[in-house]
């Protein structure tokens, strides 16, 4: 069975190729999610802002979300975002530019700022952020979530990550 997901709100994508198991035809979605990190991060960092990052894109896009797991028990699990998650790294210039290209194409986006590493909260990351002007943010990450072909447009000069 195959469904279409479409999402209205961000300009009517779709993302095609969704099945239930059933079939052996392979899975292409025409909607990209990327992660940009930016390439000075230690490692904890680099895995704390990419799962915050992530994090957002559910809440406003559920479409983004596939269905819930279940092990052969009977087990259940949370569903996770239903494509893959591309992951790029970049110098803290293409993260900026990348931000302003996002900003441009009005695509779903979710930012990560350096002042976000100092606080403890969901208020106080807000409030951080809220702060600052959008081309003055300290970005560390931005993940971004659109057509394939914008989305490649964004990323542009970042590179995967290793």
């Amino acid at each position: 069975m195959q469904r279409t997901y479409k999402t209205v709100a961000y300009g009517g994508w779709q993302s095609q190729g969704m099945n239930d198991g059933m079939t052996d035809e392979p899975i292409r979605f025409d909607t990209k999610i990327a992660v940009l990190l930016r390439d000075d991060l230690e490692s904890w960092q680099r895995l704390n802002v990419a799962a915050f990052l992530v994090s957002g894109l559910g809440t406003e896009l559920p479409e983004v979300i596939g269905e819930p797991y279940e092990d052969a028990d009977g087990t259940p699990y949370l569903p996770m975002i239903r494509q893959p998650v591309m992951i790029f790294e970049a110098s803290k210039e293409t993260l900026t530019a990348a931000h302003s290209r996002a900003l441009t194409r009005a695509l779903p986006r979710s930012v990560f700022t350096s002042d976000l590493f100092t606080t403890g909260n969901d208020r106080d990351n807000r409030a951080a952020v809220r702060a600052v002007a959008a081309g003055e943010l300290d970005l560390v990450g931005l993940a971004v979530y659109g057509p394939r072909n914008g989305v490649d447009k964004v990323v542009k000069g970042a590179r995967m990550h290793p």
